[in-house]
């Protein structure tokens, strides 16, 4: 088995009948497998390589330095957290991943009304310091955040279309979408039976993955992990717990992980979309009868987080 790769391109420029045609391969990935990569999705790729480029500098930074924004210090779980910070194979790894990263959500002010409310996950970003060395680390952050927002409300359109729903039908869900985008880092390993990323499958919605210089996802297929290859131009998506819940099971939620067998240091960015706090996610209509508890998307994210930060709950 091997991913589709899909061109978008149809999907964002095409007519009526080829956007529905692009819609339709997408919803078939995402029945069968879970997981594609698109081509010619408009994120810009120089704006992706300005970001690789300043995480790379902000993960080389001293410790000392990066712990100023250590995520234990975030109400709304963003900033910088270590190896082992993250646990997503707690019955197999329960050390945690191999691997450190960077939270950035959504960054609004203390008076927005959510915030003010005390909404969780919402809140002020963490920043690093601008120093010479990541002079412009926010604005591009911030810029390919935006980006991200941009084409994953167009896979949101497609997977409308691809259930026999208008596909605006998703809208309604978006005005103020929980996403987050995550550089990440994983070192060089030894064949140790250790995993970077431990085997999961993702909380939310939909997952873009951005790689950058070297492989190491693996996806779960039959008896066998997949290895999927760094393409630099495309962009792999997959389809999170949240959105396998949502279509009652029509979309899947594929266990994936990652190992660097590389012997050089892995960068990849994750982009994790998820609709507003308090989207409903009983089943959309066209895919069958609702037996499962009534349940928000800010509920669902809560515990797949709280389960695999122990910050959380200390």
């Amino acid at each position: 088995m091997s991913l589709p790769i899909i061109d978008f391109g149809g999907f964002l420029n095409g007519t009526a009948a080829e956007r529905r045609a692009v819609a339709s391969d997408i919803g078939t990935a995402a029945a069968e497998i879970g997981f594609f990569i698109i081509e010619n999705h408009h994120l810009d790729r120089g704006l992706q390589d300005s970001g690789f480029q300043m995480a790379k500098r902000f993960f080389d930074l001293p410790q000392s330095e990066k712990s100023h924004i250590d995520i234990a210090h975030s109400d709304c779980h963003r900033g910088w957290f270590g190896e082992g910070g993250e646990i997503l194979d707690r019955a197999a790894q329960p050390q945690g991943d191999i691997k450190q990263g960077l939270k950035i959500g959504r960054d609004l002010p203390p008076d927005n009304a959510q915030v003010m409310a005390g909404v969780p996950l919402h809140g002020p970003n963490q920043w690093p310091r601008e120093t010479e060395t990541i002079i412009g680390f926010k604005d591009t952050m911030q810029n390919l955040y935006d980006g991200c927002e941009t084409l994953s409300r167009q896979l949101m359109q497609a997977f409308a279309l691809s259930l026999d729903l208008a596909d605006d039908y998703f809208d309604t869900s978006l005005h103020q979408p929980m996403a987050t985008l995550a550089p990440l880092r994983y070192p060089p390993m030894a064949d140790n039976g250790l995993l970077a990323a431990g085997a999961h499958t993702d909380f939310g919605c939909l997952t873009l993955l951005l790689q950058n210089d070297e492989a190491g996802l693996e996806i779960q297929a039959a008896d066998a992990w997949l290895p999927i290859p760094c393409l630099p131009e495309h962009i792999v998506v997959n389809i999170g717990d949240m959105m396998h819940r949502w279509t009652n099971g029509k979309y899947c939620s594929t266990r994936h992980r990652v190992v660097n067998r590389s012997g050089r240091t892995r960068h990849s960015m994750a982009y994790f979309f998820d609709p507003d706090p308090d989207t409903d996610l009983s089943v959309l209509p066209g895919c069958g009868t609702d037996s499962q508890p009534a349940l928000t998307a800010l509920q669902h994210l809560l515990h797949k987080i709280d389960d695999s930060f122990d910050y959380r709950t200390q």
